[in-house]
């Protein structure tokens, strides 16, 4: 390794505190490394690893009341933590520079983009307006959005999720710094703009020569992206190295823990039903061999669920009177059936439909037209009354367990509230329910007490299946349900949806953009796009004989754990997903589908 002085950053020893109840406790300690020039250096851990606080350390961000930074910060040989923050204002403007996760908490509603890109020349390179609008446009172009000049006068809301992280990397390259650092900058998009920004990235980094240090818990990222990798667990450093070496010879048992984990495209080609993911033991790091789950699936019968032509489109209002001048074709003449035991996969970018497709059928949102049929009931003629028994049989699992419970309400409330709500027994009778049902989700009876907030985000994700759970529902729509956990939890969630579906004949609509995740936990997969199904069959088939030019696309983008890829470029596209706004009268063409083997159809373009 390179002597520290030559790196862009060093760091060693850094312990960070934070003030509890009059006390300091440590949240990150002795962690040391150091970013060489040019050099792309990988962070990995789950939430509570102490990843975050440690890039935050380093940018001095955190409230300097309620928390201390021990060791050394040295960023090209110059002690961040005994500098003034008047000096530090000056090096995150110039020398360091720090993308977030989400970018639209990041740039301010009320602005332009061109106008929150210029004010940083201008306010840290003293550039006239003049001058700072070229530059702006350059950087646009640079970070690869289109018509960039023509865009400099919008505003955040007018991008898609994709292009504000865009925007948000030509904010931090406008300075020129010596070092980026991403904090998860690509956990929140969809996996196709996931890859175009970690291109991004990689391309940048070669013109501009500068460092990176990536934050992130997506293994699979890591591969694509680190020259050197760090893996956190618990506040501490527990292994660090190349990343080659990392991923081929990981010595610490979360190491090997967190790559077991990783849910790999193309695992299941020699597995006919879905699959439990491997458990990992994080003590000696050794993962139990992944278990076939038993098919229990009979086509024979009446499909539970069944979506003939199914329409949602919402009016789109403009001009001083709001006149109707178009409409949102979220979903356009879907059909499919569900069958009791079965797993049915949607996938697609984010404003393909497939959340729209799962409301509509529960008619949280007003479809437009179609027939949906469920356990007997036609469900779009349902009055109010008949609406609340159907939703007996169908249940909605979330993907922000959070802002799905109460949280001025204890879980066991939250748990039997249904079951009360629905007079489904005495008040002893939903206690007992609820026992059971936190028992069935790996939860103890005694939790019930307890309030939202005093659990993590996998335990508060089996508190909404539990719930979801409580009326026994034959259909449960779990929309993203597992895509804001952490790789090992995600597992774990996972593995509990399958074993329920086992034991309870369980169908589930399984609303994901994650193809590896689907892959794993599917009979069938349908794949969506601007709000119509493109593909539809067996998932060993769509999997292993995509047709759909968009499918292969979904593919292609999935991250892969393997750190030989690295140099890999995919492609850096331009292309946002393309809005499904119509104008008045639009008339959607009649599509043809193609049968290209057993129930395996693909719509011909």
């Amino acid at each position: 390794m390179t002597m520290a002085q030559n790196q862009i950053l060093s760091v060693r020893n850094l312990t960070t505190s934070f003030l509890v109840d009059g006390e300091w406790k440590s949240v990150v300690r002795n962690v040391s490394f150091d970013v060489g020039p040019g050099e792309t250096v990988a962070i990995v851990g789950e939430s509570g690893s102490g990843k975050s606080v440690t890039s935050l350390s380093v940018m001095r961000l955190l409230a300097p009341d309620f928390s201390r930074i021990e060791g050394s910060v040295m960023l090209a040989g110059r002690d961040l933590l005994s500098i003034s923050e008047k000096e530090m204002r000056g090096v995150r403007g110039n020398d360091v520079s720090m993308i977030f996760q989400e970018p639209m908490t990041s740039l301010n509603p009320i602005f332009t983009i061109g106008r929150q890109i210029s004010e940083v020349l201008t306010r840290h390179k003293g550039m006239s307006n003049r001058q700072a609008r070229a530059e702006t446009v350059k950087l646009l172009e640079k970070v690869r959005i289109p018509n960039a000049t023509a865009r400099f006068d919008d505003y955040p809301h007018q991008f898609s999720g994709g292009m504000r992280q865009r925007v948000m990397i030509a904010m931090a390259l406008a300075s020129k710094p010596k070092l980026l650092i991403a904090d998860e900058p690509t956990t929140a998009l969809d996996v196709t703009i996931q890859g175009q920004i970690l291109d991004l990235i990689k391309v940048l980094q070669e013109e501009e020569g500068m460092s990176v240090l990536f934050i992130t818990h997506d293994m699979g990222v890591v591969a694509e992206i680190a020259d050197r990798t760090i893996v956190m667990y618990r506040g501490e450093q527990v292994e660090s190295g190349p990343t080659e070496e990392i991923f081929h010879r990981g010595k610490h048992p979360y190491t090997r823990a967190l790559l077991s984990a990783v849910p790999k495209l193309g695992s299941m080609q020699d597995r006919h039903w879905p699959t439990r993911f491997p458990v990992v033991d994080i003590t000696n790091g050794e993962a139990a061999e992944p278990v076939e789950v038993a098919n229990t699936v009979d086509t024979r019968k009446t499909p539970v669920l069944s979506v003939k032509n199914l329409v949602t489109r919402f009016g789109v209002h403009s001009g001083l009177l709001a006149r109707k001048t178009g409409a949102v074709h979220a979903v356009e003449n879907v059909s499919f059936e569900l069958f009791q035991g079965e797993t049915l996969s949607l996938v697609g970018e984010s404003g393909c439909g497939k959340s729209t497709t799962g409301r509509s059928i529960m008619r949280l949102i007003e479809p437009t037209s179609g027939e949906v049929a469920l356990d007997g009931y036609d469900v779009l003629r349902l009055d109010q009354f008949g609406l609340r028994n159907m939703r007996k049989t169908i249940q909605m699992i979330f993907q922000d367990p959070f802002s799905s419970l109460n949280p001025r309400m204890t879980v066991g409330a939250a748990v039997s509230e249904p079951f009360i709500k629905h007079r489904l027994g005495t008040a002893k009778q939903a206690r007992e329910k609820t026992a059971d049902l936190l028992r069935k989700v790996g939860l103890s009876p005694d939790m019930a007490g307890r309030y939202p907030h005093e659990f993590s985000g996998g335990q508060r994700q089996r508190i909404a299946i539990a719930r979801a759970l409580s009326l026994d529902p034959k259909v449960i729509v779990a929309d993203e349900s597992v895509s804001a956990l952490d790789v090992s939890i995600k597992a774990q969630v996972c593995n509990l949806l399958l074993d329920l579906q086992q034991s309870l004949n369980l169908a589930f609509l399984f609303i994901s953009h994650d193809m590896a995740v689907v892959e794993r936990v599917s009979h069938r997969v349908a794949v969506m796009y601007l709000g119509e199904i493109v593909e539809i069959g067996p998932r060993a088939a769509v999997f292993d004989n995509p047709q759909h030019p968009y499918t292969k696309k979904l593919m292609a983008a999935v991250p892969v754990p393997d750190p030989a890829r690295r140099g890999i470029r995919r492609g850096i596209s331009n292309d946002e997903l393309k809005s499904p706004v119509r104008p008045l009268g639009y008339q959607p063409p009649q599509r043809q589908y193609r049968e290209v083997s057993a129930g395996h159809l693909v719509q011909v373009e």
